[in-house]
């Protein structure tokens, strides 16, 4: 595929998109290298962008330069978005609230603490980015399960094949103390992604470091 019909592609797909204003993201394409410019309203905006390029079919990789530029102009204060991320982690189950600290800093959220599995960091950042005047999210949680998990490897290899957007023929999981390595070809930056998510779902990982390429 070339670089002008796989623009063209990403272009089609940004425009079907109704919760997103595609206009005022520009897309520039190198060997498979996407580059997004211009603004969105919203963080969540932003994260839907990048979900939809990144699944698109001949997409190596994605440099994101997209501004967040909330609308009107009044800006909320950093309190009021620190109560806000603070009521979003307390209502969600999933997330120990009691191990997170939140800092605000124009807009920019930084969570810091421990959890012990993946999907609760994920969780928390999903939810946050929802959040009105969040403009980006700076996520340092640490993965430190408090049992270490047994026959890592079979479980991600198992996941990976029930996956069925996903061909795991390519892919050759190592695990070593809590670091899985993704070694292997996918078709697309999706199938990249999603093999990391299979990965930081085993329970006892606390490390992914991906070395698949994309054909």
């Amino acid at each position: 595929m070339t670089d002008k019909q796989l623009r063209l592609d990403i272009i089609d797909e940004l425009d079907f998109e109704p919760s997103i204003d595609a206009a005022d993201i520009g897309v520039a394409v190198d060997q498979g290298v996407v580059t997004l410019t211009g603004h969105v309203r919203s963080y969540s905006e932003k994260i839907t962008t990048l979900d939809i390029v990144e699944n698109v079919v001949g997409v190596r990789a994605i440099a994101d330069q997209i501004e967040v530029r909330p609308i009107g102009a009044h800006i909320t204060a950093d309190d009021e978005i620190a109560k806000r991320v603070a009521n979003s982690l307390t209502w969600n189950t999933s997330v120990p609230e009691d191990k997170i600290h939140v800092t605000v800093a124009k807009g920019r959220v930084t969570l810091e603490g421990d959890v012990e599995w993946r999907y609760q960091a994920d969780t928390a950042v999903r939810s946050i980015g929802r959040l009105t005047g969040v403009t980006d999210i700076n996520n340092h949680l640490k993965v430190r399960p408090s049992v270490k998990a047994s026959d890592v490897s079979e479980r991600i290899k198992k996941t990976l094949v029930r996956d069925a957007e996903l061909d795991a023929s390519g892919i050759r999981v190592v695990v070593h103390d809590g670091t899985v390595t993704l070694e292997g070809k996918v078709r697309y930056l999706g199938e990249r992604r999603s093999a990391e998510r299979a990965a930081w779902a085993a329970p006892g990982v606390t490390n992914v470091i991906d070395h698949l390429a994309v054909q």
